[in-house]
């Protein structure tokens, strides 16, 4: 390009921040916004198995793969499925020397992704309330405490609730029917030893019909897990959520019948239980194309958390990055970009949609119903916030 383009990525995800890697590693300044106060604002959640023709591609544009191999945990790469009477039904492992997807904390990821960024780079604290575009094909920022700033491409990587996406589309998330309670165990092999040996090294789920149990092994003896369970999203009408002894009557009598290992799963949680209803966006999800705003990650293609997404967002994120670097003007680069894509994404969150009704039917039998071709050891709900 002619001059340096001015661009802005909002949100401090592993979409953006690629994204951001990537630019900045062929000379293109880029700003990240972060409505977070500081990297360690909050919990980044579970762990994410990061697959070699998706998540892959994008660290080794980004100069990372080696780096982020020395933080996975290949191990982590098995899955076990057990019924409702805790008898395992499968069990996938890799084999030796097998890194298709292996396993990394959201936060390890998170932390490698901003420490390869110049300092500087992610303005912390700084959250955006919109976006529009101008008359002369760039865009302009509308911060929370209402000063605005313009640049030549936006990028909202800023999540569900994205203040980008409306810039370009009017689609808002719906809900999918399926609400996830989140549960949490430390030092789990002390501590939770019948725990310890459900999860394994790596993820484990116990289903039958609308309802399912699902624990990650993340890194340091922690075991984060997902109560799952098809109805309506005020399935806690009447209920207190910080009141953690109630919620946990409630949820055991859904469970009523389980194997008693596997109520140990609600019995013993530590602390909270943190209520995360599961919200999609259209399929397909497309829009006019705008100069000078994209989308990329789960702002342009929310779907269920089935180990996908935050894969796509890392492509996505290094493929805008490459394609900005690669094109001559910004307009051809964002053509470039959203016709890869926008189908890529609505063919993933068809698959998606596919897989969670395989693990989530809309039926009370106890049959486990899944394709006859080999089950992908990442797929399973292993991708929630």
């Amino acid at each position: 390009m002619s001059t340096t383009p001015r661009i802005a990525i909002i949100g401090a995800g592993p979409g953006g921040l690629v994204c951001a890697r990537v630019l900045q590693r062929h000379g293109v300044p880029v700003t990240v916004f972060e409505r977070e106060n500081d990297p360690h604002s909050r919990s980044q959640g579970g762990t994410l198995d990061i697959h070699e023709e998706t998540g892959q591609v994008a660290l080794r544009a980004a100069g990372l793969f080696d780096r982020f191999l020395a933080l996975s945990r290949p191990e982590g790469q098995q899955w076990r499925l057990y019924d409702r009477h805790a008898a395992l039904i499968r069990h996938d492992r890799a084999g030796e020397g097998d890194l298709s997807k292996p396993e990394i904390d959201r936060g390890r990821l998170r932390a490698l992704l901003l420490d390869s960024l110049a300092p500087g780079t992610v303005r912390w604290g700084h959250g955006v309330s919109a976006v529009t575009p101008l008359p002369d094909g760039t865009a302009r920022l509308h911060h929370h405490d209402r000063t605005t700033e313009d640049f030549d491409l936006v990028v909202g990587a800023d999540g569900a609730v994205s203040r980008v996406r409306p810039a370009l589309s009017g689609a808002q998330p719906s809900y999918a029917g399926i609400t996830m309670v989140e549960i949490r165990f430390d030092d789990v092999d002390h501590r939770h030893p019948g725990i310890a040996r459900l999860v394994g090294a790596g993820t484990m789920s116990a289903k039958a019909g609308r309802r399912s149990l699902v624990l990650q092994r993340n890194s340091n003896g922690h075991v984060r897990g997902y109560v799952m369970f098809r109805g309506p999203q005020d399935w806690h009408a009447g209920l207190d959520l910080a009141d953690a002894d109630a919620v946990r009557a409630r949820l055991l009598a859904q469970y009523q019948g389980w194997d008693e290992s596997l109520l140990d799963i609600l019995r013993d949680n530590e602390g909270a239980f943190v209520n995360r209803p599961m919200f999609v966006l259209p399929v397909p999800h497309t829009w006019q194309r705008v100069p000078g705003i994209t989308l990329l990650g789960d702002a342009a293609h929310l779907m269920p958390p089935v180990g996908v997404g935050a894969n796509l967002a890392l492509l996505d994120g290094a493929e805008l990055a490459q394609a900005v670097l690669g094109h001559p003007t910004l307009d051809q680069a964002l053509d470039a970009y959203e016709s890869v894509m926008l189908p890529r994404a609505a063919e993933n969150a068809k698959t998606a949609q596919q897989m969670l009704t395989s693990l989530m039917p809309d039926t009370d039998s106890d049959v486990a119903v899944f394709p006859d071709t080999q089950w992908p050891a990442g797929a399973h709900p292993a991708d929630a916030q």
